[in-house]
């Protein structure tokens, strides 16, 4: 558990519970709703948990992000597993906070327990918000 002198922040696994304020942090960051995706990625994870990876950051006021990735293996001649990093998003009041760096800290720790080789992510070269977050992260 993290604190910032505002909100002390835990880290746990995403559930479907989460579904609403994960749409509801999206859709402030995209300008839009993607609730039919985050539907799909629920309803994936659900039917296939072994290959799903999902943690939420939770503070005192209710989701504070999330980090969705999808456990991958042989793709693009890569024969160790990896994890796919699908989305992330933290809401607003807690932008710059360390929630990010939370979550991503919880996914790697993942990776190492169950011996994933590497994550990856793809984000356009116009994501001025994200490649530089990607960049602290470690991503190349």
């Amino acid at each position: 558990m993290a604190n910032d002198n505002r909100h002390a922040t835990e880290v746990r696994a995403l559930a479907p519970e989460d579904l609403d304020s994960v749409v509801a942090i999206d859709a402030t960051a995209e300008g839009r709703t993607r609730r039919a995706y985050f539907q799909r990625r629920l309803n994936a994870a659900l039917a296939q948990p072994a290959l799903h990876v999902q943690f939420a950051a939770v503070d005192d006021t209710g989701l504070a992000g999330y980090i969705l990735a999808r456990r991958i293996g042989g793709e693009f001649g890569r024969p160790l597993p990896s994890l796919r990093l699908e989305v992330v998003g933290v809401r607003d009041d807690r932008r710059g906070q360390g929630v990010g760096r939370q979550l991503m800290d919880a996914m790697t720790q993942y990776a190492a327990r169950h011996g994933v080789a590497e994550l990856r992510t793809t984000a356009p070269w116009t994501d001025r918000r994200m490649l530089p977050w990607l960049q602290a992260m470690g991503f190349e």
